[in-house]
């Protein structure tokens, strides 16, 4: 995606944060992908042009206050990434095909990993390839999600619907089994508490991922057990779980005099080996 958002290098759109994501201003976002010398009369044809997104238009745009070129700010209408995309479609241009070609490439993978899941695999495979990781952390990774799909699908079974159920009953896993909720644990890694989506474990170095697939595989097993319904019972299932995994865990350090929570970045970690490795052979390593 990355080649794709090339066509906004030095071009500035402006944006704020809104509802713990970016919000982008359509007028921008127009004006360079259209190459409009007048993007608000392009913005009312592209409307006519489209019925659908004229309809919408009301739920697809948000007014926020954006700086306007006088210094003043203003409401201007606004997109996130999601609506973003709505509105690229909307545009016949050549700038905005990139991303209309990523769009339909995307989906078509979605359909073929629904028809074979071990694609959707090798895809996160390539992705945590392409950000750094090393194949051993990788191949602990994902059996860490497999770990975790297999927890999910025992709580789904017993009566765990809503997603604030499961944020909670992993939440008691970590307290159990780290010593620190989620939340604590982010902020040792220095994680940035406006992106809600970050995931902690991509973050974690070989131990806490060892250990946190260690907590959640003991919790399937209490879960199952105990034969867990509902919140209450599974809250007891996924402290009795991370608890074996803690004392597993305070042994360890212990006996190693080491702390498996670290205030490390395992991918900012990677990043600099490979800038040191680059340095050290000449400037020649990929």
């Amino acid at each position: 995606m990355e080649s794709k958002l090339s066509v906004f290098e030095g071009q500035h759109i402006r944006k704020i944060w809104y509802n713990d994501e970016w919000w982008f201003s359509v007028f921008d976002i127009v004006a360079i992908l259209s190459n409009s010398t007048d993007p608000k009369q392009y913005i009312k044809k592209m409307r006519s042009r489209d019925p659908v997104l004229n309809a919408n238009w009301g739920t697809i745009c948000t007014p926020l206050e954006l700086l306007a070129p006088d210094g003043k700010k203003r409401e201007t209408n606004c997109v996130n990434t999601e609506r973003a995309f709505r509105l690229i479609q909307s545009i016949p241009s050549l700038k905005a095909e990139p991303f209309k070609l990523w769009l339909a490439k995307v989906g078509y993978e979605r359909i073929q990993e629904i028809e074979n899941p071990e694609l959707a695999q090798d895809r996160v495979k390539h992705y945590y390839d392409l950000k750094g990781y090393p194949k051993e952390w990788i191949d602990k990774r994902l059996r860490g999600i497999a770990i975790r799909q297999s927890l999910t699908d025992e709580w789904k079974n017993r009566g765990i619907k809503e997603q604030k159920e499961y944020a909670i009953l992993t939440n008691e896993i970590s307290k159990a089994t780290f010593g620190i909720p989620i939340k604590e644990h982010k902020e040792i890694k220095s994680l940035d508490p406006r992106f809600k989506n970050q995931n902690l474990r991509d973050h974690m170095n070989d131990l806490e991922l060892v250990f946190s697939m260690l907590g959640e595989q003991l919790t399937t097993e209490a879960t199952r057990k105990r034969d867990a319904r509902g919140l209450p019972e599974n809250i007891e299932a996924a402290n009795e779980g991370g608890a074996v995994a803690g004392r597993a865990r305070k042994d360890a350090e212990s006996t190693l005099g080491i702390k498996v929570v670290s205030p490390n970045n395992y991918l900012d970690s990677t990043k600099k080996k490979k800038i040191e490795k680059k340095k050290s052979d000449g400037g020649n390593a990929i």
